[in-house]
């Protein structure tokens, strides 16, 4: 049974023929590590994942039963315009111990080491320190009790989701973050956060490159 969540306030209408997703900022690999403008925080909505493609990469995300909803997708630094990647080719690998203290934020291992691997190594950290940015990230972004464990599948707006953030944790705006959607599915939610993790901020090209596909599903746990 799918239902539409009651999610007050006005909205506006997004057409529902535009583009699921923009282009995509432009990726700089190999950047100075440290050299960096802001974080962005990739909640991945695990159902909406899954039932995109998820399921047929053997992710551990998407294992019937384990009732996952919001994992951790990763901690990625950020410029204003495009971002940096593999900062450190053939750089640190993260010692288990590291890995192992990230293991209730990750969906699976594999997951948390690439994301060492392609974000971490950008950030001016070592891996441990890295993955501890990522517990204060996710530490700092408070999840709307409806989103917690859904029971049923609703489709909603894109700016459905986001005001639904933006009531729980008050210092956020619709300007601060972005749905990712695919398949008019609801994937994830990428929330901006200053360098030293203290603050939400503004990102426009984040924000502009954001779902513009209408109503969406927002997929039930299982």
């Amino acid at each position: 049974m799918r239902r539409r969540l009651g999610w007050t306030g006005a909205l506006l209408l997004l057409a529902t023929t535009a583009a699921a997703q923009g282009t995509g900022p432009r990726e700089s690999r190999g950047a100075p590590a440290g050299a960096f403008d802001f974080w962005v925080l990739a909640l991945s909505w695990s159902p909406g994942f899954c039932e995109a493609g998820g399921s047929g990469r053997g992710r551990g995300q998407c294992e019937v039963g384990r009732q996952l909803g919001f994992v951790v997708h990763g901690l990625w630094p950020q410029f204003e315009s495009g971002y940096p990647s593999f900062c450190e080719p053939g750089g640190r690998f993260p010692a288990r111990a590291a890995v192992d203290e990230a293991r209730d934020l990750f969906p699976d291992e594999g997951l948390a080491r690439y994301q060492w691997r392609k974000h971490g190594t950008c950030s001016g950290l070592g891996p441990a320190e890295y993955y501890r940015a990522v517990r204060r990230a996710r530490e700092r972004v408070r999840v709307p009790d409806r989103l917690e464990k859904p029971a049923t599948s609703a489709k909603v707006l894109a700016a459905e989701i986001e005001r639904a953030f933006t009531q729980v944790n008050p210092d956020l705006r619709p300007d601060m973050m972005a749905v990712a959607c695919g398949r008019r599915i609801f994937q994830e939610i990428r929330i901006c956060l200053t360098r030293d993790l203290r603050a939400f901020r503004a990102c426009p090209e984040v924000d502009r490159d954001g779902c513009r596909a209408g109503e969406i599903t927002v997929n039930a746990v299982r």
